[in-house]
């Protein structure tokens, strides 16, 4: 590396770093004056301002809690007690939800409800159903799962691992009456068969039954059944009598899913990129909304009928399955919010069909787990494929080749670290006969650097380009060296780096796995924190990063022989690339840039060991003795000379 070139990457990285110093002062004094203006407003008495200009500044800087506290106090003055829903039709244009419960008020005119009067006021209490692997409280309001608590897993902080809670989600059903009344399940009071309030379950299946009474012998009944060691909830809707009660020509009912999605790992960058909602199409392939949406809205209809419906973060999802179809649904995503506890807002409205009858059964399932794909391919249903591994041949090289050897190292050895280092090594034996084409073809063009810099001064001139790009092709040709033969193996090898690049940030194996001096392989590693935010690479300093950079730079000073790359605009770029990189992946996972690390620098020793495998003295022998004979031409040049011929053209003379 040249003088020229490290003073450009070091002025470059001033430029980041002033630049990070720069912003993080600007998005200060913004942030203050937003607040000054806020309480402002609020001494004047003017909240609906006030709690606009709290919010904006919460953009600014998210989890301030004296601005939350403020927020708080305001929707409590202006008559949000907690128990409101937002509008949730206005996400997309505030690109904000407020803390707070979703679950939408019961209203005083307990009229309007008809048959379910009853059920408007009610004791709202819990019952626990549980195995060694799964906790649900199970709430009468609504009848819906209040929270999933995952008890072999914690939190980045040591929290348990909720995936949801409180007032943070809604599940019901919402249809008319005979007597066209509104209903929604989720805020009525479901009332159990039986005094039980733990379920725990150990030797055999356990269930929780709760109804919804419409009247003498009628109701809405809920069966939730959990069997011992499983993620999985059977989840029974019952129908019973409801014939003249519910709208007789309803085919269809609609289940209300929504759910704040609450930030579980230290990295939320990382984690935020593989939020997403995916569903699988009625005997068809799974899709989604896509990981990685710069857009602060995502929404879709799907009007053809479904098998399942999840929404998941990096590692975690809540899946609901149908035994049968669902007719349609309705999703959205949501990425702006205005508390940084949450990392999406998911919306879901899916037709459920409803048929006529004293009696309509609906057979789900609900699933409360981890991402792991030995566990959600038990369950079937291609459950596994909520786990993003890549399209087309990087999802088959991760699914076949690399989670194979990765569980069969894993069931031998318990050191994660150690697994990607026999992993990377076992990588690059099985592609180093591709590769040491490549290597052979790198060394003799080394070989032969003098003489090409020879050629550049015999033609100095920008005219004479084509000449010495000429004159050098005749001279790898008469030493018997391909210039292009090392990319076609180097190229066979990109699959596998783009298949580590999607596999490591989703492998659930490598989540709060310690190795060296990185505390979660899953997440960027930390040796630095900076006082400031350096735009695209983040406020830390991730050592496995630095060294994948280091150890890159050092490959491609080696392989720096390639033909252009001593032009100074050329090499300028190949230096700048490993550096950008650098800034990318400082927030990934540190198992990506330690394998990255580890690649390269077996790559740099298979290099070294190739290089004794080239005899100079024979690049040069061979050369000097083709000079003596003819140039052979190839046969593409052939048919231009022939095709010029019959032309009239006559071929330049040498």
């Amino acid at each position: 590396m040249d003088r020229n070139t490290i003073t450009g990457i070091i002025l470059i990285f001033i430029i980041f770093i002033g630049f990070g110093i720069y912003n993080s002062n600007r998005t200060n004094k913004v942030f203050e004056q937003a607040v000054e203006v806020a309480a402002a407003d609020y001494a004047k008495g003017d909240l609906e301002n006030a709690r606009a200009e709290y919010i904006n500044a919460l953009r600014l800087k998210p989890s301030q809690p004296d601005v939350l506290s403020k927020i708080s106090e305001i929707n409590l003055k202006l008559g949000n007690t907690g128990n409101e829903k937002p509008d949730t039709s206005g996400i997309p244009q505030t690109n904000a939800v407020v803390p707070g419960p979703i679950s939408t008020p019961v209203k005083n005119d307990i009229s309007q409800y008809g048959v379910f009067a009853q059920a408007v006021t009610g004791e709202n209490d819990f019952i626990t159903l549980e195995n060694t692997l799964l906790e649900l409280k199970i709430s009468l309001k609504g009848g819906r799962v209040y929270s999933a608590r995952l008890k072999n897993y914690k939190t980045f902080d040591a929290k348990p691992l909720i995936l949801f809670s409180g007032d943070s989600t809604v599940f019901g059903f919402n249809f008319f009456t005979s007597d066209n009344k509104a209903v929604q399940t989720n805020n009525l009071y479901f009332k159990p068969v039986t005094d039980q309030k733990v379920y725990s379950v150990t030797s055999k299946p356990e269930s929780v039954v709760l109804r919804l009474p419409a009247g003498e012998d009628k109701y809405i009944e809920y069966t939730y059944t959990l069997a011992p060691d499983k993620y999985m909830v059977d989840f029974n809707v019952t129908f019973k009598s409801m014939e003249g009660i519910i709208a007789s020509n309803q085919n269809s009912l609609t289940l209300d899913w929504k759910m704040l999605i609450p930030q579980h790992e230290k990295g939320r960058q990382n984690e935020e990129t593989y939020c997403t909602i995916n569903y699988k199409y009625f005997q068809d392939d799974v899709v989604g909304l896509g990981t990685r949406q710069s857009k602060e809205v995502v929404k879709t209809d799907v009007t053809t009928k479904l098998s399942w419906i999840s929404f998941q973060d990096q590692f975690f999802s809540s899946i609901i399955l149908t035994n049968d179809f669902f007719l349609n649904a309705s999703l959205s995503s949501t990425k702006t919010l205005t508390s940084q506890k949450y990392l999406r807002y998911y919306t879901s409205e899916v037709g459920v069909p409803y048929g006529t009858g004293s009696s309509n059964s609906m057979k789900m399932k609900l699933f409360y787990g981890p991402n792991s794909i030995p566990i959600l391919k038990k369950e079937g249903m291609q459950l596994e494929r909520v786990v993003f591994l890549g399209k087309n041949i990087i999802g088959w090289i991760n699914r076949f080749v690399i989670i194979p050897i990765f569980n069969w190292l894993n069931n031998f050895i318990g050191n994660y670290g150690i697994i990607i280092l026999i992993l990377t090594i076992i990588i690059k034996v099985v592609l180093f006969p591709l590769t040491f084409k490549s290597y052979q073809s790198q060394a003799k063009m080394q070989v032969l650097k003098p003489m090409v810099e020879d050629l550049g001064k015999k033609f100095p001139k920008k005219e004479d380009a084509m000449k010495k790009q000429q004159a050098t092709m005749d001279l790898y040709k008469r030493a018997g060296v391909n210039p292009m033969g090392g990319c076609l193996p180097m190229l066979l090898q990109m699959p596998i780096l783009f298949a580590m690049f999607r596999f490591f940030p989703v492998s659930i194996e490598l989540r709060q796995e310690h190795f060296l001096w990185a505390t979660d392989l899953s997440t960027y590693d930390s040796i630095l924190h900076l006082p400031f935010s350096i735009p695209m690479y983040g406020n830390h300093v991730s050592l496995f990063t630095l060294l994948m950079t280091a150890s890159t730079l050092l490959t491609m000073k080696m392989t720096g022989s390639s033909p252009g790359s001593d032009q100074p605009g050329m090499k300028m770029m190949m230096y700048m690339m490993p550096i950008m990189f650098m800034l990318i992946l400082n927030n990934f996972s540190a198992g990506l840039t330690y394998y990255y690390f580890l690649a390269n620098m077996l790559t740099y020793a298979q290099n070294m060991i190739s290089k004794r495998f080239i005899d100079s003295n024979a690049v040069l022998a061979t050369l000097e003795q083709n000079k003596k004979k003819p140039l052979q031409k190839s046969k593409w040049q052939q048919r231009l000379e022939a095709a010029a011929k019959q032309r009239g053209i006559k071929p330049p003379k040498k």
